[in-house]
């Protein structure tokens, strides 16, 4: 499990340009344009029903896009299905496996057909370190421990590419943790890590880059660090002498949520706190809490006021 990988740093690992898929009368992706470099471990994020699956499905040649260019590591999913999947760690929403196998049969199987390239030490060892108990009857797992044989079958090969959809479901605490342990090995080792989820904490834990996508389009992407800095952030106020409401009219990224006898405020702020602090240093500030940003707020105001 040691080593890293050798790899070109010249195209992304992923690259989208463009991309529509519909099922009949229903648009599932909407010119989707994304860049993933290689390297990195990249967020994929909304609801169910967004697009998540469909793109990933796309980009491993399981469904085809009905227009826009694809790209997995610098080939065409569709002309060169093989190479990419061989060289493609991929854990799908729903896995379906032969309920008359055991956890080991299973794996065994998966592990051959992958060739020479997993050693059996490596499944033991990922088996001890999700507490999957290899003798285990497929028909006898609970929905977390399937999950686990999915994370197992995806990563064992060490492969340059690891597309998860949905890595943590089903999974306890403790579990979630260490299949997010796993993803910062394969980003340690080198490889690129794509992974769809709704689960806005894990993103901000390993993500060096998210995308959030509404209803076939991507609304907003970039650096976790930059998304969150740019996101909504709620402050609490209290002043010793009264302000005026016309002051933070001045002010283009400030809102005023509540107020009460202009001294005590709710305050909304985008970006930069600067302007905000100047505006009230003349006034006594007695208390000033901004609420720390989390990627949720950030994922919210982008589905505020969206049904899906």
């Amino acid at each position: 499990m040691e080593g890293s990988l050798s790899m070109p740093s010249c195209s992304p690992a992923i690259s989208c340009q463009g991309v529509t898929k519909s099922y009949g009368s229903v648009c599932a992706l909407r010119g989707v344009d994304l860049e993933v470099p290689e390297g990195e471990v990249f967020g994929f994020l909304g609801p169910n029903g967004a697009g998540k699956t469909t793109l990933i499905r796309c980009l491993l040649n399981m469904i085809r896009p009905d227009g826009g260019k694809l790209r997995v590591l610098d080939r065409c999913p569709e002309m060169d299905s093989l190479a990419v999947k061989a060289e493609t760690g991929y854990l799908p929403g729903e896995l379906n496996l032969d309920p008359a196998l055991t956890v080991g049969q299973t794996l065994t199987l998966f592990r051959r057909l992958r060739g020479k390239s997993v050693a059996p030490r490596q499944v033991d060892v990922l088996a001890e370190r999700l507490q999957l108990d290899l003798g285990r009857p497929i028909r006898h797992l609970s929905k977390g421990n399937k999950q686990k044989v999915g994370i197992i079958q995806a990563v064992m090969h060490e492969p340059r590419l690891l597309i998860l959809d949905e890595p943590t479901s089903g999974l306890d605490p403790l579990m979630q943790r260490e299949v997010l342990t796993l993803v910062l090995e394969a980003k340690a080792r080198g490889a690129t890590v794509f992974f769809s989820s709704h689960l806005l904490s894990e993103t901000e834990q390993v993500a060096n880059r998210a995308a959030i996508v509404r209803a076939g389009e991507i609304v907003v992407s970039g650096e976790t660090s930059d998304l969150l800095k740019n996101a909504l952030m709620r402050v609490n106020v209290t002043l010793e002498r009264a302000i005026a409401m016309e002051v933070f009219d001045r002010l283009p990224n400030v809102w005023v949520m509540a107020n009460r006898s202009n001294r005590e405020l709710a305050l909304q702020v985008r970006g930069d706190l600067d302007a905000l602090l100047r505006a009230l240093a003349g006034h006594g500030v007695r208390r000033f809490d901004p609420v720390p940003v989390t990627l949720e707020d950030v994922f919210l105001s982008h589905y505020q006021g969206v049904t899906s």
